[in-house]
């Protein structure tokens, strides 16, 4: 019993497919076609699921869409009609793409699907956007029962969903539609302080820290956002002043000359100088985010009564406001699984019909992350001959995570290969770029050399779970890096951290904790990284350079270890030293750097 579900055509397009009612595979589709958050039909995706659950075609029941395109452009005509006739320009620069594409959608999904050796009676079946969310992060917890609440742009007409779910199902309780959305306020502020939509979030979250809370200019930006913008309703509910705003009639999100005049700013241009004034609009928006999820979440409380509460939506990658939610304890528990954005709605839609159709054949009982490619030691082995690299190989496991714990104690940096691909935007250990958090310096080379990005970009921790109990104040288990967590002042020293690269400035971190049975391998590694330091935590960011996606194969992880000052690469048992290499092999066609 083979479902498989597809989100594309809009972002971060992925495949995912259910055998018996069991998440098998999972992948974005940038991962195989290099292109950061591609848009196109996941057919690579596709094909790597099929192949890695030995499923062909004619096996698979249904394929489920995770948004329904009718509703989305009857969404669009109503709101080009409502505000006639500004919103002109953007129908007719939008039409085109709807009538050769969108409105289309199944004829589409069934021409490229035939490609793959689908037949052209494939059963393709529509989920609604935020449903697909829902379900996404519901099934896989584990929890009985919860509160869903589903927070991103819009999808259909939903902005803010409130769910009821059990074993009975899923129930909408309550909706905010378009075009009032809490995820488009806050992209509007990510374009205005020069980052791209349906990307640049997490920069702005990152730079949000950089702002001073108590600055009058910081206070006087929170005031206006929240009495010329924004109204925020005690239910978390919003209503924007579309004034502002011209996402519903144009191709762009803000009122530029607007802007400038509330905020005596003008909207900052990509890759310029960041000055203060933009890392304290950045923390305004960011302070009044924390507070609108917050009501939202009390309010998904009073009205479903359930301990438990499932985030998902693009929002929900927002860590530090997830937080929030935990620190507030109006639930017991708190889940979002890590791929909560659009790429999570092709596993949400497939669960989704799964349960709808198959009672009782619900996801694992433990979720893991690692959905994607792996590759054997003969696949690793033939790419270092092709680059002609040297390299050791490793008897066993301990014994390569003995020496790799020996070089980053000696302030080596490691691209870090092994098994399955993370599922999801972060990586998670598995494509990972680790080097010691005990030296602030780190950070700064990391982000110049390293991954080629702005210096403010922050850096998270991967840590022994016993670890985290003992230096972060909150005692709660985080194994998708969804959780900011402070560092506690007592662990501080001489009123520092004890691994600044990966504490913020407002002495949080990102932290992603590790146990024996969720990551075998990395728990090794951090637990001889914690003899010869002290410490059993590590830098952890994700192994690619910006502009680029997380690397899938080796061949991707060797281009990336040869583009920039990486020390050391590993995959699998096999390690490979910047130092003993010819420098002639060393070298590697250049490609573009995309800046994203």
């Amino acid at each position: 019993m083979a479902i498989l579900g597809i989100s594309c055509f809009y972002h971060d397009s992925a495949a995912c497919i259910i055998v018996d009612g069991k998440i098998v595979a999972a992948a974005q589709e940038e991962r195989f076609t290099r292109k950061k958050h591609d848009a196109r039909f996941p057919s690579q995706a596709i094909s790597f699921c099929l192949s890695f659950a030995n499923i062909s075609p004619v096996d698979i029941e249904a394929i489920v869409f995770y948004d329904k395109p009718f509703d989305t452009f009857e969404r669009i005509i109503e709101t080009i009609l409502h505000s006639w006739p500004f919103g002109i320009s953007f129908f007719v620069s939008a039409l085109p793409t709807w009538i050769k594409e969108k409105i289309f959608t199944k004829q589409v999904i069934k021409r490229e699907l035939y490609k793959l050796g689908f037949k052209t009676k494939t059963n393709i079946k529509f989920s609604t956007h935020h449903f697909s969310h829902a379900a996404s992060s519901f099934y896989p917890s584990g929890f009985e029962s919860a509160a869903i609440v589903v927070l991103d742009g819009v999808g259909e007409w939903a902005s803010i969903s409130i769910y009821d779910a059990d074993a009975n199902g899923i129930t909408l309780k309550k909706e905010l539609r378009y075009p009032h959305s809490l995820g488009l306020l806050y992209s509007a502020f990510t374009l205005f302080c020069g980052f791209k939509v349906n990307s640049g979030e997490y920069k702005l979250m990152g730079l949000a820290p950089y702002g001073m809370i108590d600055s009058d200019q910081t206070q006087d930006y929170i005031k206006k956002i929240k009495s010329e913008l924004v109204q925020i309703f005690e239910d978390g509910s919003i209503c924007l002043n579309m004034n502002y705003f011209k996402y519903n009639t144009h191709m762009t999100m803000v009122h530029q000359r607007k802007w400038k005049t509330l905020f005596n700013l003008e909207r900052r241009k990509a890759e310029s100088e960041i000055t203060q004034e933009y890392m304290n609009l950045a923390l305004a928006i960011q302070t009044v985010l924390e507070e609108i999820v917050l009501k939202i979440a009390k309010h998904a409380k009073f009205i479903t009564g359930k301990n438990n509460l499932c985030l998902a939506g693009g929002v929900a990658l927002n860590c530090v406001a997830n937080a929030k939610i935990l620190e507030a304890k109006f639930f017991e528990k708190v889940w979002i699984q890590p791929a909560a954005g659009d790429a999570g709605g092709a596993m949400g839609a497939a669960l989704a019909y799964d349960n709808l159709n198959h009672s009782g054949k619900n996801a694992p009982e433990r979720f893991t992350p690692f959905l994607g490619p792996s590759f054997d030691q003969e696949e690793i082995s033939n790419c270092l001959n092709t680059y002609q690299l040297k390299f050791e190989q490793f008897a066993n496991e301990e014994l390569l995570a003995s020496e790799c714990a020996r070089l980053l104690d000696e302030q080596k940096i490691i691209g870090w290969f092994q098994g399955r691909m993370e599922w999801g935007p972060r990586a998670l250990g598995h494509r990972s770029i680790l080097a010691d958090a005990r030296r602030f310096e780190m950070k700064e080379h990391l982000n110049i050399k390293i991954k080629l990005r702005e210096n403010f970009r922050p850096f998270a921790p991967i840590v022994l779970e016993e670890e985290a109990k003992f230096y972060f104040q909150d005692d709660y288990h985080c194994p998708f890096m969804m959780f900011t967590n402070k560092l506690k002042k007592e662990r501080e020293v001489n009123s520092k951290s004890p691994f600044p690269a990966v504490t913020h400035l407002d002495g949080t971190s990102r932290l992603q904790s590790v146990t024996a049975e969720s990551d075998p391998l990395m728990f090794k590694l951090l637990s001889e990284f914690k003899k010869k330091s002290g410490i059993g935590l590590l830098i952890n960011t994700s192994f690619n350079v910006r502009g680029e996606p997380i690397v899938c194969s080796p061949d991707d992880a060797v281009r990336c270890f040869l583009s920039n000052d990486m020390d050391v690469l590993v995959l699998g048992n096999v390690l490979i030293r910047r130092d003993n290499q010819d420098p002639e092999n060393l070298k590697v066609e250049s490609r573009p750097l995309l800046l994203d």
